[in-house]
């Protein structure tokens, strides 16, 4: 569809979730836009909290809302916190755009994941697989709320007119990712686990699973680089998903964080271990229709990323 391109510049801009990996990232890249970038602190105003959440946009009148506050995490934290990630998810999903419809925000991206198209469905993953079979049981509950948050999008722009649009990314990694031990996704887990390994002098990395499955990784400043492309140039209610179109097996992508980080080991696998979804790749036809297109390579961005996590967590 043809769509008159959204000014962004001089707006106040409420980036909600700033100090996650994605949030930081937007703050980062929308520096460059001339706006009036607006964050709160979760001891401010915590997004679980409906009226609180209303009385900060009541306050602060933001124009435009990049919606990526969420409680995240890998397969494990996704499997042993269901009750946390369903409810906490829900609850800042329908606070923040039901506060954005209240308080007139002109347009709202809501962040979705690429987990909420069905364990099974054809590869890549098209945008009108969503619904259409069984989720991935590890991260249902997360999927279910995220969901609900697409959806919720989509019935205020049908029964609003609100100009609320949704994108599903595939898996991100760079600075600001959580390397918790146990909770951390793939990416920031390996690079934790190599450089602990290389550091000690570990022979072997025991990576989780059968090494099979296959992923899709997009560094962190191009996600907000394709957000902010989006909010300007996209208006539908259908989601559009982000990523490289390009995938790798868990095997050879734990060789690539080994040879980032400078582990020369061996590499073993755990069978023993949740896999979770065999492949996931989305399609990005849709996207490269708008006129975007990822630009970090995996090796350039996992140089990055190893970088960040020694500024923030490590050092040389």
């Amino acid at each position: 569809m043809t769509v008159m391109p959204f000014d962004l510049k001089g707006k106040r801009v409420f980036v909600a979730g700033h100090r996650g990996m994605v949030g930081s990232a937007l703050v980062r890249r929308l520096g460059r836009e001339g706006v009036d970038i607006l964050t709160v602190q979760r001891s401010e105003v915590d997004l679980l909290d409906q009226a609180a959440t209303n009385r900060w946009f009541a306050a602060n009148r933001p124009q435009v809302v990049f919606h990526a506050a969420a409680k995240v995490g890998g397969i494990v934290a996704n499997n042993d916190l269901r009750a946390e990630f369903i409810y906490q998810n829900l609850l800042i999903a329908t606070n923040v755009i039901h506060a954005a419809h209240v308080h007139g925000v002109e347009k709202l991206l809501f962040l979705g994941s690429s987990c909420i198209y069905p364990k099974l469905a054809p590869q890549p993953l098209r945008e009108d697989s969503l619904l259409t079979g069984t989720l991935e049981p590890t991260n249902e509950p997360y999927a279910i709320a995220k969901i609900a948050g697409v959806k919720m999008a989509e019935a205020y722009r049908s029964q609003y007119g609100s100009d609320f649009i949704s994108i599903m990314p595939t898996n991100l990694y760079g600075p600001g990712d959580n390397y918790h031990p146990q909770y951390s996704h793939v990416v920031a887990a390996l690079i934790r686990r190599f450089h602990e390994a290389k550091e000690s002098g570990a022979r072997e990395v025991v990576v989780w699973g059968t090494g099979t499955p296959r992923r899709e990784f997009l560094y962190v400043d191009d996600m907000a680089d394709a957000s902010i492309h989006l909010m300007k140039n996209y208006s539908d209610g259908s989601l559009i998903n982000v990523g490289t179109g390009e995938d790798i097996s868990i095997a050879d992508f734990a060789r690539v964080v080994a040879k980032t980080v400078g582990y020369t080991g061996a590499i073993a696998f755990d069978p023993t271990k949740p896999d979770g979804t065999p492949r996931k790749l989305l399609d990005v036809e849709k996207l490269a229709k708008t006129g975007w297109r990822a630009s970090t390579s995996l090796e350039d961005g996992m140089k990055r990323a190893y970088a960040a996590f020694l500024r923030e967590h490590g050092k040389p």
